[in-house]
Protein backbone atom coordinates (compact mmCIF):
# COMPACT_ATOMS: atom_id res chain seq x y z
CA UNK A 1 0.00 0.00 0.00
CA UNK A 2 3.10 2.24 0.99
CA UNK A 3 4.77 1.43 -2.41
CA UNK A 4 1.20 1.66 -4.53
CA UNK A 5 1.16 5.42 -2.32
CA UNK A 6 4.89 6.37 -3.14
CA UNK A 7 4.17 5.39 -6.97
CA UNK A 8 1.49 7.45 -7.13
CA UNK A 9 3.06 10.40 -5.78
CA UNK A 10 6.17 10.12 -7.92
CA UNK A 11 4.09 9.39 -10.94
CA UNK A 12 2.12 12.78 -10.13
CA UNK A 13 5.32 14.65 -9.69
CA UNK A 14 6.02 13.51 -12.94
CA UNK A 15 3.13 14.64 -14.71
CA UNK A 16 3.11 18.09 -13.43
CA UNK A 17 6.35 18.60 -14.25
CA UNK A 18 6.28 17.73 -17.60
CA UNK A 19 3.00 20.03 -18.13
CA UNK A 20 4.60 22.84 -16.57
CA UNK A 21 8.50 22.44 -18.38
CA UNK A 22 7.42 23.71 -21.71
CA UNK A 23 5.33 26.61 -20.08
CA UNK A 24 8.24 27.53 -18.01
CA UNK A 25 10.39 27.57 -21.20
CA UNK A 26 7.93 29.72 -22.93
CA UNK A 27 7.62 32.10 -20.23
CA UNK A 28 11.50 31.88 -19.40
CA UNK A 29 11.85 32.93 -23.23
CA UNK A 30 9.37 35.24 -23.43
CA UNK A 31 9.41 39.23 -23.90
CA UNK A 32 7.47 39.82 -20.56
CA UNK A 33 10.16 37.88 -18.80
CA UNK A 34 13.48 39.55 -20.79
CA UNK A 35 12.14 43.06 -19.80
CA UNK A 36 11.28 41.89 -16.03
CA UNK A 37 14.96 40.80 -16.02
CA UNK A 38 16.22 43.95 -17.91
CA UNK A 39 14.22 46.17 -15.48
CA UNK A 40 15.73 43.49 -12.30
CA UNK A 41 19.26 43.43 -13.19
CA UNK A 42 19.32 47.31 -13.88
CA UNK A 43 17.97 47.78 -10.34
CA UNK A 44 20.30 45.33 -9.35
CA UNK A 45 23.31 46.46 -10.46
CA UNK A 46 22.35 50.33 -9.92
CA UNK A 47 22.54 50.84 -13.80
CA UNK A 48 19.83 53.31 -15.36
CA UNK A 49 19.15 50.45 -18.01
CA UNK A 50 19.79 47.07 -19.17
CA UNK A 51 19.30 45.41 -22.08
CA UNK A 52 19.38 41.47 -23.12
CA UNK A 53 19.48 39.68 -26.14
CA UNK A 54 16.50 36.97 -26.14
CA UNK A 55 16.96 34.52 -23.63
CA UNK A 56 16.97 30.80 -24.22
CA UNK A 57 16.29 28.17 -21.31
CA UNK A 58 19.11 25.25 -21.32
CA UNK A 59 18.52 22.53 -18.28
CA UNK A 60 16.06 22.86 -15.57
CA UNK A 61 17.45 25.75 -13.60
CA UNK A 62 19.79 27.64 -16.11
CA UNK A 63 19.56 30.46 -18.75
CA UNK A 64 21.46 31.60 -21.69
CA UNK A 65 21.61 35.16 -23.78
CA UNK A 66 24.57 35.63 -26.47
CA UNK A 67 24.55 39.64 -25.04
CA UNK A 68 23.82 41.66 -22.33
CA UNK A 69 24.50 45.89 -21.86
CA UNK A 70 23.82 48.25 -19.25
CA UNK A 71 24.96 52.00 -18.91
CA UNK A 72 24.71 55.28 -17.27
CA UNK A 73 25.46 53.69 -13.70
CA UNK A 74 24.89 55.51 -10.27
CA UNK A 75 26.98 54.05 -8.16
CA UNK A 76 30.17 51.37 -8.05
CA UNK A 77 29.65 50.43 -11.92
CA UNK A 78 29.79 53.08 -14.57
CA UNK A 79 28.78 50.46 -17.73
CA UNK A 80 28.62 46.56 -18.21
CA UNK A 81 28.84 45.15 -22.00
CA UNK A 82 28.71 40.85 -21.82
CA UNK A 83 28.86 38.55 -24.56
CA UNK A 84 27.84 34.92 -24.44
CA UNK A 85 26.17 34.92 -21.01
CA UNK A 86 24.93 31.92 -18.86
CA UNK A 87 23.36 32.01 -16.04
CA UNK A 88 21.89 29.41 -13.51
CA UNK A 89 18.45 30.71 -11.61
CA UNK A 90 18.05 29.63 -8.04
CA UNK A 91 14.10 29.24 -6.90
CA UNK A 92 14.29 29.48 -3.47
CA UNK A 93 15.61 33.24 -4.17
CA UNK A 94 11.72 33.99 -4.94
CA UNK A 95 10.68 32.90 -1.77
CA UNK A 96 13.27 35.58 -0.18
CA UNK A 97 11.29 38.48 -2.56
CA UNK A 98 14.78 38.16 -5.12
CA UNK A 99 15.80 37.05 -8.34
CA UNK A 100 18.47 34.86 -7.26
CA UNK A 101 21.38 34.22 -9.76
CA UNK A 102 23.90 31.58 -8.30
CA UNK A 103 25.77 32.30 -11.38
CA UNK A 104 26.59 34.26 -14.51
CA UNK A 105 29.33 32.92 -16.62
CA UNK A 106 30.23 35.56 -19.12
CA UNK A 107 32.73 34.66 -22.34
CA UNK A 108 33.91 38.19 -22.53
CA UNK A 109 32.97 42.15 -22.21
CA UNK A 110 33.91 45.34 -20.18
CA UNK A 111 32.50 47.02 -17.49
CA UNK A 112 33.70 50.02 -16.06
CA UNK A 113 33.69 51.22 -12.46
CA UNK A 114 33.76 54.76 -10.52
CA UNK A 115 33.91 56.10 -7.30
CA UNK A 116 30.82 57.45 -6.82
CA UNK A 117 28.13 59.66 -3.78
CA UNK A 118 25.25 58.18 -3.36
CA UNK A 119 22.24 59.91 -4.79
CA UNK A 120 18.47 58.74 -4.63
CA UNK A 121 17.35 56.58 -7.67
CA UNK A 122 13.98 57.12 -9.64
CA UNK A 123 11.15 54.96 -7.99
CA UNK A 124 8.99 53.99 -10.90
CA UNK A 125 5.40 52.99 -10.12
CA UNK A 126 4.34 49.42 -9.52
CA UNK A 127 1.65 46.84 -10.03
CA UNK A 128 -0.91 45.62 -7.11
CA UNK A 129 0.95 42.32 -7.84
CA UNK A 130 4.20 43.76 -7.21
CA UNK A 131 3.79 42.86 -3.78
CA UNK A 132 3.92 38.92 -4.73
CA UNK A 133 7.09 39.65 -6.94
CA UNK A 134 10.78 39.62 -6.33
CA UNK A 135 12.16 42.78 -5.36
CA UNK A 136 15.33 42.95 -6.32
CA UNK A 137 17.99 40.48 -8.72
CA UNK A 138 20.79 39.37 -6.19
CA UNK A 139 23.62 38.04 -8.15
CA UNK A 140 25.52 35.41 -6.10
CA UNK A 141 28.68 35.25 -8.43
CA UNK A 142 29.61 36.58 -12.06
CA UNK A 143 32.75 35.00 -13.38
CA UNK A 144 34.62 36.38 -16.82
CA UNK A 145 37.57 35.69 -18.65
CA UNK A 146 38.86 37.40 -20.79
CA UNK A 147 37.02 41.13 -19.51
CA UNK A 148 38.42 44.86 -19.47
CA UNK A 149 37.75 46.90 -16.00
CA UNK A 150 37.78 50.23 -17.01
CA UNK A 151 38.11 53.68 -15.28
CA UNK A 152 39.02 56.95 -16.34
CA UNK A 153 42.34 58.88 -15.32
CA UNK A 154 43.37 62.36 -15.83
CA UNK A 155 41.08 62.49 -18.64
CA UNK A 156 42.18 59.23 -20.48
CA UNK A 157 40.87 55.58 -20.32
CA UNK A 158 42.91 53.39 -17.84
CA UNK A 159 42.19 49.83 -16.26
CA UNK A 160 42.46 46.18 -16.42
CA UNK A 161 42.15 44.51 -19.66
CA UNK A 162 42.34 41.11 -20.93
CA UNK A 163 41.75 39.84 -17.32
CA UNK A 164 39.51 36.95 -15.57
CA UNK A 165 37.34 38.83 -13.77
CA UNK A 166 35.53 37.20 -10.38
CA UNK A 167 32.71 39.87 -8.86
CA UNK A 168 30.85 38.60 -5.78
CA UNK A 169 28.03 40.80 -3.29
CA UNK A 170 29.62 42.11 -0.22
CA UNK A 171 25.87 43.48 1.52
CA UNK A 172 24.39 45.25 -1.43
CA UNK A 173 27.95 46.09 -3.08
CA UNK A 174 30.44 44.01 -5.29
CA UNK A 175 33.79 43.18 -4.49
CA UNK A 176 35.74 42.26 -7.28
CA UNK A 177 38.94 39.86 -7.93
CA UNK A 178 41.26 39.76 -11.19
CA UNK A 179 44.28 38.17 -12.41
CA UNK A 180 45.74 38.16 -15.27
CA UNK A 181 45.72 40.89 -18.34
CA UNK A 182 47.50 44.12 -18.61
CA UNK A 183 46.96 47.36 -16.20
CA UNK A 184 47.26 49.93 -17.91
CA UNK A 185 47.12 53.91 -15.85
CA UNK A 186 47.82 57.20 -17.66
CA UNK A 187 51.80 58.33 -16.92
CA UNK A 188 52.95 54.72 -15.87
CA UNK A 189 53.70 52.05 -18.19
CA UNK A 190 51.60 49.16 -19.39
CA UNK A 191 52.24 46.15 -16.51
CA UNK A 192 51.17 42.96 -16.16
CA UNK A 193 48.70 41.93 -13.61
CA UNK A 194 49.54 39.38 -10.82
CA UNK A 195 46.41 39.96 -8.95
CA UNK A 196 43.77 42.47 -7.51
CA UNK A 197 41.08 43.05 -5.03
CA UNK A 198 39.27 45.55 -4.49
CA UNK A 199 35.90 46.91 -2.81
CA UNK A 200 33.60 49.74 -3.54
CA UNK A 201 30.80 51.19 -1.55
CA UNK A 202 29.07 54.87 -1.01
CA UNK A 203 31.54 55.48 1.88
CA UNK A 204 35.14 53.89 1.01
CA UNK A 205 36.91 52.18 -2.03
CA UNK A 206 39.58 49.87 -0.58
CA UNK A 207 42.36 48.36 -2.55
CA UNK A 208 43.40 44.97 -0.72
CA UNK A 209 45.88 43.95 -2.71
CA UNK A 210 47.12 45.14 -6.21
CA UNK A 211 49.80 42.99 -7.82
CA UNK A 212 51.31 44.28 -10.59
CA UNK A 213 55.00 42.65 -12.50
CA UNK A 214 57.26 45.03 -15.14
CA UNK A 215 59.07 43.29 -17.63
CA UNK A 216 61.72 44.32 -19.60
CA UNK A 217 61.34 44.06 -23.76
CA UNK A 218 63.30 41.14 -23.49
CA UNK A 219 61.04 39.04 -21.02
CA UNK A 220 63.93 38.04 -18.84
CA UNK A 221 64.23 40.46 -16.21
CA UNK A 222 61.06 41.14 -14.27
CA UNK A 223 60.13 44.03 -11.45
CA UNK A 224 57.22 43.60 -9.37
CA UNK A 225 54.86 46.14 -7.28
CA UNK A 226 52.80 45.65 -3.90
CA UNK A 227 49.96 48.14 -3.44
CA UNK A 228 47.20 48.40 -1.15
CA UNK A 229 45.29 51.54 0.27
CA UNK A 230 42.14 52.94 0.71
CA UNK A 231 40.05 56.55 0.16
CA UNK A 232 37.39 57.72 1.47
CA UNK A 233 34.07 58.77 -0.57
CA UNK A 234 32.38 60.63 1.72
CA UNK A 235 33.15 62.95 4.83
CA UNK A 236 36.50 63.81 4.74
CA UNK A 237 37.54 61.79 2.16
CA UNK A 238 40.80 61.18 2.90
CA UNK A 239 43.31 58.55 1.33
CA UNK A 240 46.01 56.03 2.62
CA UNK A 241 48.35 53.98 0.46
CA UNK A 242 51.62 52.07 0.88
CA UNK A 243 53.52 50.47 -2.17
CA UNK A 244 56.96 48.79 -2.50
CA UNK A 245 58.40 47.85 -5.56
CA UNK A 246 61.35 45.83 -6.31
CA UNK A 247 63.83 46.08 -9.36
CA UNK A 248 61.82 47.73 -11.54
CA UNK A 249 63.59 47.94 -14.77
CA UNK A 250 64.36 51.88 -14.81
CA UNK A 251 64.66 51.86 -19.16
CA UNK A 252 60.56 51.57 -18.71
CA UNK A 253 59.90 54.04 -15.88
CA UNK A 254 62.38 57.64 -17.16
CA UNK A 255 61.18 59.89 -19.27
CA UNK A 256 61.15 59.49 -22.58
CA UNK A 257 64.06 61.34 -23.33
CA UNK A 258 66.41 59.55 -21.41
CA UNK A 259 65.37 56.37 -22.21
CA UNK A 260 68.18 54.26 -23.56
CA UNK A 261 70.14 56.26 -21.55
CA UNK A 262 69.55 55.15 -18.19
CA UNK A 263 69.55 51.69 -16.98
CA UNK A 264 69.20 49.69 -13.61
CA UNK A 265 67.29 48.29 -11.35
CA UNK A 266 65.15 50.12 -8.97
CA UNK A 267 63.44 49.05 -5.37
CA UNK A 268 61.88 50.82 -2.36
CA UNK A 269 58.65 51.91 -0.59
CA UNK A 270 56.35 54.74 -1.08
CA UNK A 271 53.75 56.03 1.71
CA UNK A 272 51.03 58.61 0.76
CA UNK A 273 48.35 59.82 3.09
CA UNK A 274 46.17 63.12 2.31
CA UNK A 275 43.29 64.72 4.28
CA UNK A 276 41.09 64.80 0.88
CA UNK A 277 41.72 64.08 -2.91
CA UNK A 278 43.64 67.77 -3.59
CA UNK A 279 47.93 67.60 -3.59
CA UNK A 280 47.46 70.07 -0.84
CA UNK A 281 46.43 68.40 1.67
CA UNK A 282 49.09 65.44 0.80
CA UNK A 283 52.29 64.12 2.72
CA UNK A 284 54.18 61.41 2.59
CA UNK A 285 57.45 59.36 2.35
CA UNK A 286 59.42 57.48 0.33
CA UNK A 287 62.73 55.53 -0.10
CA UNK A 288 64.30 54.72 -3.84
CA UNK A 289 67.23 51.94 -4.50
CA UNK A 290 68.97 51.66 -7.93
CA UNK A 291 71.08 48.41 -8.70
CA UNK A 292 73.18 48.04 -11.57
CA UNK A 293 72.80 51.25 -12.21
CA UNK A 294 74.27 53.04 -15.52
CA UNK A 295 73.73 56.38 -17.09
CA UNK A 296 75.37 56.81 -20.68
CA UNK A 297 74.99 58.51 -24.14
CA UNK A 298 73.60 62.04 -22.47
CA UNK A 299 74.73 65.34 -23.76
CA UNK A 300 76.08 66.59 -20.22
CA UNK A 301 78.27 63.54 -20.00
CA UNK A 302 79.53 63.88 -23.72
CA UNK A 303 80.22 67.52 -23.11
CA UNK A 304 82.18 66.27 -19.80
CA UNK A 305 84.04 63.82 -21.49
CA UNK A 306 84.83 66.44 -24.12
CA UNK A 307 86.39 69.10 -21.79
CA UNK A 308 88.37 66.90 -19.29
CA UNK A 309 89.79 64.48 -22.52
CA UNK A 310 88.36 61.60 -20.58
CA UNK A 311 86.53 59.15 -22.48
CA UNK A 312 85.30 56.85 -19.75
CA UNK A 313 83.23 59.98 -18.52
CA UNK A 314 80.47 58.89 -21.40
CA UNK A 315 79.67 56.63 -19.32
CA UNK A 316 78.72 56.33 -15.27
CA UNK A 317 78.44 52.53 -13.87
CA UNK A 318 76.92 53.60 -9.95
CA UNK A 319 77.99 50.85 -7.96
CA UNK A 320 75.62 52.94 -5.53
CA UNK A 321 72.96 55.46 -6.01
CA UNK A 322 70.06 56.01 -2.77
CA UNK A 323 68.12 58.76 -1.84
CA UNK A 324 65.04 59.63 0.42
CA UNK A 325 62.01 61.44 -0.02
CA UNK A 326 59.44 63.23 1.92
CA UNK A 327 56.98 65.89 1.09
CA UNK A 328 54.41 68.13 2.66
CA UNK A 329 52.87 69.75 0.32
CA UNK A 330 54.43 72.07 -1.28
CA UNK A 331 57.32 71.32 -0.39
CA UNK A 332 59.29 67.77 -1.26
CA UNK A 333 63.11 67.08 0.16
CA UNK A 334 65.52 64.69 -0.60
CA UNK A 335 67.00 63.48 1.39
CA UNK A 336 70.33 61.13 1.68
CA UNK A 337 71.11 61.35 -1.67
CA UNK A 338 74.01 59.38 -2.92
CA UNK A 339 75.76 58.83 -6.62
CA UNK A 340 78.64 57.14 -7.19
CA UNK A 341 80.81 55.68 -10.22
CA UNK A 342 83.55 54.53 -7.69
CA UNK A 343 87.08 55.84 -8.51
CA UNK A 344 85.26 58.42 -10.81
CA UNK A 345 82.63 61.04 -9.07
CA UNK A 346 80.56 60.76 -6.02
CA UNK A 347 77.52 62.85 -5.10
CA UNK A 348 76.33 63.81 -1.64
CA UNK A 349 73.70 66.03 -0.61
CA UNK A 350 70.25 67.03 0.18
CA UNK A 351 67.69 68.90 -2.48
CA UNK A 352 64.61 71.06 -1.60
CA UNK A 353 62.12 71.84 -3.83
CA UNK A 354 59.14 74.16 -2.54
CA UNK A 355 56.54 76.19 -5.15
CA UNK A 356 58.66 75.14 -8.16
CA UNK A 357 61.95 77.17 -6.38
CA UNK A 358 65.24 74.73 -5.78
CA UNK A 359 67.38 75.13 -3.14
CA UNK A 360 70.25 72.42 -1.72
CA UNK A 361 73.90 71.59 -0.84
CA UNK A 362 75.70 68.75 -2.88
CA UNK A 363 79.31 67.55 -1.86
CA UNK A 364 81.18 66.92 -4.93
CA UNK A 365 83.66 64.32 -4.69
CA UNK A 366 85.71 63.64 -8.23
CA UNK A 367 89.08 61.23 -8.85
CA UNK A 368 92.00 63.57 -8.65
CA UNK A 369 92.52 61.86 -12.76
CA UNK A 370 89.42 63.52 -14.30
CA UNK A 371 90.51 67.23 -13.06
CA UNK A 372 93.96 67.17 -14.97
CA UNK A 373 92.23 69.58 -17.43
CA UNK A 374 91.64 72.03 -14.43
CA UNK A 375 94.28 74.05 -13.69
CA UNK A 376 94.83 74.14 -9.87
CA UNK A 377 91.89 71.91 -8.98
CA UNK A 378 92.76 72.27 -5.48
CA UNK A 379 91.74 76.12 -5.33
CA UNK A 380 88.18 74.75 -5.87
CA UNK A 381 88.07 71.02 -4.88
CA UNK A 382 89.97 71.79 -0.97
CA UNK A 383 89.29 68.74 0.58
CA UNK A 384 91.19 65.60 -0.48
CA UNK A 385 89.15 62.53 1.33
CA UNK A 386 88.04 58.93 0.53
CA UNK A 387 89.91 59.26 -2.72
CA UNK A 388 88.31 62.32 -4.21
CA UNK A 389 88.94 65.70 -4.61
CA UNK A 390 85.41 67.23 -3.00
CA UNK A 391 83.77 70.48 -3.37
CA UNK A 392 80.74 72.24 -2.06
CA UNK A 393 78.27 73.16 -4.72
CA UNK A 394 75.04 75.07 -3.74
CA UNK A 395 71.96 74.67 -5.53
CA UNK A 396 69.00 77.38 -6.54
CA UNK A 397 66.78 79.03 -9.12
CA UNK A 398 63.65 77.13 -10.23
CA UNK A 399 62.84 73.88 -11.63
CA UNK A 400 62.62 75.79 -14.82
CA UNK A 401 65.82 77.64 -14.54
CA UNK A 402 68.29 75.82 -12.08
CA UNK A 403 71.16 77.30 -10.82
CA UNK A 404 74.76 76.01 -9.43
CA UNK A 405 77.66 77.98 -8.08
CA UNK A 406 80.84 75.59 -9.49
CA UNK A 407 80.09 76.64 -13.22
CA UNK A 408 81.07 80.16 -12.28
CA UNK A 409 84.21 79.22 -9.78
CA UNK A 410 85.53 77.20 -12.91
CA UNK A 411 84.72 79.41 -15.67
CA UNK A 412 86.76 82.18 -13.55
CA UNK A 413 90.36 79.55 -12.89
CA UNK A 414 90.01 79.13 -16.66
CA UNK A 415 90.16 82.97 -17.40
CA UNK A 416 93.64 82.71 -15.40
CA UNK A 417 94.80 79.97 -17.45
CA UNK A 418 94.27 80.37 -21.35
CA UNK A 419 96.22 77.83 -22.54
CA UNK A 420 93.96 75.39 -20.16
CA UNK A 421 90.99 76.78 -21.75
CA UNK A 422 92.62 76.36 -25.26
CA UNK A 423 92.78 72.94 -24.59
CA UNK A 424 89.35 72.60 -23.45
CA UNK A 425 88.07 74.08 -26.99
CA UNK A 426 90.08 72.08 -29.38
CA UNK A 427 89.38 68.66 -27.50
CA UNK A 428 85.54 69.95 -27.73
CA UNK A 429 86.25 70.52 -32.28
CA UNK A 430 88.67 67.00 -32.36
CA UNK A 431 85.21 65.16 -30.24
CA UNK A 432 83.18 66.91 -33.11
CA UNK A 433 85.00 65.39 -36.12
CA UNK A 434 84.99 61.99 -34.22
CA UNK A 435 81.43 61.95 -34.19
CA UNK A 436 80.35 63.68 -37.73
CA UNK A 437 83.22 61.46 -39.30
CA UNK A 438 83.99 58.21 -36.86
CA UNK A 439 87.14 57.33 -35.12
Amino acid sequence: MIAAGALGTLVFFAALISWLNPRLTRYVESEAFRREMEMETAKGLHLESTRFAPIRRTGFFGLQSKEAAGSNGRKALTNLHARGVFARFDPWGIFLRRWQLDLIEIDSGEVGIQTYEPKPGPSPPKPWYALFLPSRAYLKRVDSEPVDVTWNFLGEKGGIFATHLLITPNGRDFEYRANGGVFRLALVPDLELEAAHLYINHDVLKVYRLDLISRERNAAAIGTIHFRGEAGLKGSRSIAAESEFDRLPLSRWVPKSWQGHVLGKASGKVRYTSQSPAAQTSSGEATLRVEAGRIEGLALLDKLAAISGKPALRTLSLGECSLAVEWHYPQVHLRRLVLEDEEKLRVEGEITVEDQSLAGTIQLGVARPYLEWLPHPEEIFRRDEQGYLWTTVHLSGTLRDPKQDLSPRIAEALKESPGAALGIFFRGVADWFRRAFGD
